[in-house]
C-alpha cells in the first residue's frame, strides 16, 4: 500500500515537473490580433483570449487592429502571439503582395486552426433605392477599417462590377453610426454572421441588408477564385426574411513558427475540443471544428497543430507541414 501511494505521489510529481518544463518556454502573456469593434473578429478574439487565459492560467488579451492584413504582418514580425486572418489577405501576405508590407513574404506565419467562413454583404437605410451592388454607383459607402478583408476586397468587387462608388474606411461600429446619421449611403462589410453592427442596426433603425444579384454573383465567382458561393440564411437579421446569395472566404487563427510547439498544441487542442464553449463566444464558431482543416490550401500548419491533428487521425499533407 505504501509503495502504491509512493508510486502515485512520484508519478504526480513527475507529471507536475513535466508540465512545468513543458511550459518553461511559454510567453508570460498572449496577445490576439482581432479587428475593429463591432465586428466578429473583435468578439471572437476577445472571447478566445478569455478562454485561453482561464484554461492556461496566463494573461491573454484581444487587441483592436486593422484586421487580417495587419494581423498577418504583426505575427510575421513577432509582435503578436496569435492573429486572426482571412485566407485571401493571408495568401497575399505569404506571397509578398500585402499592401501593408509590399515585398515582404510572410514565410514565418503558421496555421493553428480553422475558424469560420466570412461572407460579404451590405446594409443600407430602407428609404434608399439601393437593392444591389449596381445601385452603389456614385454612393458614399464604408468598406470597413483600412487593412481589413472587407476594405481590400469590396473595392475590387465593385471595380469588377463596373461600379464607381465613393469609398470610405471606418470600423464597424463607426460605420453603423455614420449610416444612421446619413453620412454614408451604405455599409459593405465581411465578417462571420451575424455581424454585431448589422444586428444592432436592425434593432435600432429602419434598414435593409443586401448582397449580389444573379449576374453580379456570377461575375464575382468567376473573377475571384479565392472565394466560394455562400448563402446568408433568411432570418440572420430581423430585417432579412429571405436568403441572400453572396460569397465567402475562410478565416484561420495563425501564429509565428517560433511559438513553442507545446503552446501551439495546447491552443489547438483546447479550441478544437471545446466547440460548445467557442459557440458561446460567437455563433460563427460552429464552423471552428477539426474537419475544416482542409479549408487551408497553402499555409503550413504549426508543428504543434500538426501533432494535435495527427492524434485525432487527421494527417496534414506534407506540403502543409514545415
Amino acid at each position: 500500500m505504501k509503495k502504491t501511494l509512493l508510486s502515485i505521489a512520484t508519478t504526480a510529481i513527475t507529471m507536475s515537473v513535466a508540465v512545468a518544463q513543458d511550459r518553461s518556454d511559454w510567453p508570460k502573456s498572449i496577445s490576439i490580433g482581432t479587428a475593429s469593434q463591432g465586428g466578429v473578429y473583435f468578439v471572437y478574439g476577445n472571447g478566445l483570449a478569455g478562454f485561453l487565459g482561464e484554461s492556461f492560467g496566463i494573461s491573454a488579451s484581444g487587441e483592436v487592429t486593422g484586421g487580417p492584413q495587419q494581423n498577418a504582418t504583426l505575427v510575421e514580425m513577432g509582435e503578436q502571439t496569435i492573429g486572426l486572418v482571412t485566407m485571401g489577405p493571408m495568401y497575399e501576405a505569404w506571397s509578398g503582395k500585402s499592401e501593408l508590407a509590399p515585398g515582404l513574404e510572410h514565410k514565418n506565419v503558421r496555421a493553428l486552426f480553422p475558424m469560420y467562413e466570412t461572407p460579404f454583404h451590405a446594409i443600407a437605410m430602407s428609404k434608399t433605392d439601393i437593392k444591389s451592388m449596381k445601385d452603389l454607383e456614385g454612393k458614399r459607402i464604408s468598406v470597413g477599417p483600412q487593412g481589413g478583408t472587407s476594405s481590400i476586397y469590396w473595392p475590387r468587387y465593385l471595380e469588377a462590377l463596373g461600379v464607381n462608388a465613393q469609398i470610405n474606411y471606418s470600423g464597424a461600429s463607426d460605420a453603423a453610426g455614420q449610416l444612421k446619421d446619413g453620412l454614408i449611403d451604405a455599409f459593405t462589410f465581411s465578417a462571420g454572421i451575424p455581424i454585431g453592427a448589422f444586428s444592432q442596426l436592425s434593432a435600432e433603425a429602419d434598414v435593409k441588408t443586401f448582397a449580389f444579384t444573379d449576374e453580379e454573383h456570377a461575375i464575382i465567382l468567376e473573377k475571384f477564385p479565392e472565394v466560394a458561393a455562400f448563402t446568408i440564411p433568411g432570418g440572420t437579421y430581423s430585417v432579412q426574411p429571405d436568403d441572400q446569395q453572396s460569397v465567402a472566404m475562410w478565416n484561420f487563427a495563425v501564429a509565428h513558427k517560433d511559438m513553442p510547439e507545446s503552446l501551439a498544441y495546447e491552443i489547438t487542442k483546447l479550441v478544437m475540443e471545446n466547440n460548445d464553449r467557442m459557440k458561446s463566444i460567437h455563433a460563427a464558431a460552429a464552423k471552428t471544428v477539426a474537419e475544416n482543416w482542409d479549408k487551408n490550401s497553402f499555409l503550413p500548419y504549426h508543428k504543434g497543430a500538426v501533432k494535435y491533428f495527427a492524434e485525432i487521425g487527421i494527417e496534414i499533407p506534407a506540403n502543409l507541414q514545415e
